[in-house]
């Protein structure tokens, strides 16, 4: 199937799955994962009116950012190490995956420099399970507390990587117990407003339980052919 017919379908499966949850569309980001995928497919998908991209390694930011000759909004999703941040922080709008008081630090440092505040995402390990970024839920609030402080950046929400799991509902535990956090989070006063989660395999489930950003890249750009 073409990029076009993979993209209306995962729409129509975002218009759906908001329609189960009773929620507005409007609410739901799709952000186009093209990792990987040389700046072509990346240009369609923009030219096809999706202008959110996201990315999990600096070096494909920084190589891919000067070549794609479109407007985007472009988000880190992967694990940043310190020494990457300089890669992606002049370039992306929204980094996913902070765990670190050194990483948030890192970030803070570099957008003063640049007179700029970065909008980032907690990352949150629900699941518990030991490959998966993140930091524990109970450790969170303390960790907002501490990031929070720090000029340059602005924490906007939480994202989390679920398992692959076989069995459905098992994701849908863990999409659930990020919203409770969620929710616990802006309920003791934070300012939360953007949940990241669910990828080609799970985003209507994570949909159904309230992301607001869901990340997509194989459902829509097929997986990539490494033998061309």
């Amino acid at each position: 199937m073409s990029i076009e017919k993979n993209l209306q379908e995962v729409q129509e499966k975002i218009r759906q799955a908001a329609e189960r949850a009773g929620r507005d569309v409007s609410e739901i980001t799709l952000i186009g994962v093209t990792k990987t995928h040389p700046v072509e497919p990346m240009r369609e998908m923009i030219d096809l009116g999706i202008m959110d991209l996201g990315e999990n390694k600096a070096q494909e930011v920084r190589d891919k950012y000067p070549e794609l000759d479109r407007e985007a909004n472009w988000h880190f999703i992967g694990n940043l190490q310190k020494n990457k941040v300089k890669y992606v922080i002049d370039k992306v709008g929204m980094i996913h995956s902070v765990e670190s008081g050194s990483l948030a630090k890192e970030i803070s440092k570099r957008a003063i420099k640049l007179e700029k505040v970065m909008p980032v995402l907690v990352e949150v390990n629900i699941s518990g399970e030991e490959s998966k970024h993140g930091l524990k839920p109970e450790d969170v609030n303390d960790f907002l507390t501490e990031i929070e402080a720090l000029e340059g950046i602005r924490v906007r929400g939480l994202m989390t990587m679920a398992p692959n799991y076989d069995d459905n509902e098992k994701t849908r535990s863990v999409f659930k117990g990020l919203k409770t956090l969620f929710d616990e989070l802006n309920g003791m006063g934070r300012e939360l407003d953007v949940l990241s989660m669910g990828m080609s395999n799970d985003y209507t489930i994570a949909i159904e339980e309230g992301a607001t950003h869901v990340r997509v890249g194989n459902a829509i750009l097929g997986k990539r052919d490494y033998t061309k």
